[in-house]
This record gives C-alpha cells, structure tokens and sequence, in this order.
C-alpha cells in the first residue's frame, strides 16, 4: 500500500472514521453491498466518482428505497427527507493525511448530510483526492473539483471558463459573486464523536474530480 495512503487510513481511524481500503476501484461495489441492507433509504451527493466505480448503478438497482431527486418536481423537500436516510453516499473534494475530509457544496444539502442527519454516511475516494492539510485541500478545490464541476453542470461561472477559481489565492472561502457559484458552504470533518457513522472508502485508482 502506498505509504501516503496508508498514512491518511490511520489518520481517518484516528478521527473515529471506519475505513475500508479497495485494491482496485471495481472492489468498491462490493464493500457498499456490505455496508447497506436491503430496503434500505439511501441517497447521495452529486459525485463524478459514484459513476467511475459503478455504485451509481447499483443505488438504483431495486435494492434500495433511492431519493432520486432527478425522480421528483419538489428537489427541496427530498433533500430534506435525505436527513432521515438509513445511509447517504457520497465522494470527498478532498481528504487530508491528518485525516479530515473536505467538502465544498453549492447548495449545502450535501454537506448537510455529511455533517449531521443520515445513520451512516458512506464516503468514496480515491486516491487523487489526497491532500497534504486543509490548505491544500481548499487549493484543490479552486483549482481542480469546483472548476470541472462547474463545467460537468453547465454552470456559468468564472471558473468554468478559466480552469480555476478567481481567487485561487485569497482566503479559502473568497470566490465570486455568482449566483451559480457552486463552492458557497464549507465543512471540515474532523475528529468524529458519533464513532464510525462515517464510513470512508479509499482505493488508489483515481476517481472523480
């Protein structure tokens, strides 16, 4: 195992994070069959990364009671039924080697779960999203998730016409004053006192932005 990874799996441990390392991206569905039951609420963030490993696939395959928020005309309230989810599933924008992940949301409904809601919280990344601390997590952001995402979304926004954020170096929170700019809430998970309802899969492949 790459010591850089292997680092950030302690690190996590440390944080009271259960964590699952996937030899190979094509693993990661399996380890997920592992940590739902079936007839389970589930739902997730928008993630590049649920697609590259195929648990996009299998969240709709019939198993699961799936908030498919492209399934209904009231986006809002399904978000908030998502807090009551038995498992949310998600990617990271970054995770540190001290073992925080960070995450960068437009509307807050991701980072939401994230932080507090959902029993568990299922984490996907891989291992492009290793960062040395939180600086270089928010560096991240700027310069590699919110632009691609912004450009995957259709977002008119600064960065998705010039590669990277407008204030790449400012605070970690100054950006423009769109009103698509999708990197507007911020949250670190650190230390966790609900031990485990995080649940962070990481494989070396790369995945996701």
């Amino acid at each position: 195992m790459d010591i850089k990874v292997q680092k950030t799996i302690q690190a996590l441990k440390a944080n009271n994070m259960e964590v699952f390392y996937a030899e190979k991206k094509e693993d990661i569905v399996g380890i997920v069959k592992e940590l739902l039951n079936k007839g389970d609420t589930i739902s997730c963030g928008g993630s590049v990364t649920l697609q590259d490993c195929g648990v996009d696939k299998l969240m709709r395959n019939g198993d699961y009671n799936f908030l498919d928020r492209t399934k209904t005309d009231n986006v809002a309230a399904l978000y908030r039924e998502c807090f009551s989810a038995d498992a949310y599933i998600t990617s990271a924008n970054a995770v540190t080697q001290n073992g925080a992940l960070i995450n960068v949301d437009g509307n807050a409904n991701r980072v939401g779960c994230i932080a507090f809601g959902p029993k568990k919280v299922i984490c996907i990344v891989g291992a492009n999203k290793i960062v040395k601390d939180v600086k270089e997590g928010f560096n991240r952001v700027k310069t590699v998730a919110a632009p691609k995402n912004a450009v995957r979304l259709g977002l008119d926004t600064p960065c998705s016409k010039l590669g990277h954020c407008i204030c790449v170096d400012g605070d970690i929170t100054d950006g423009c004053n769109s009103q698509f700019r999708i990197c507007s809430q911020y949250v670190v998970s650190a230390y966790q006192r609900d031990k485990n309802r995080i649940k962070v899969i990481i494989t070396p492949e790369s995945l996701g932005y």
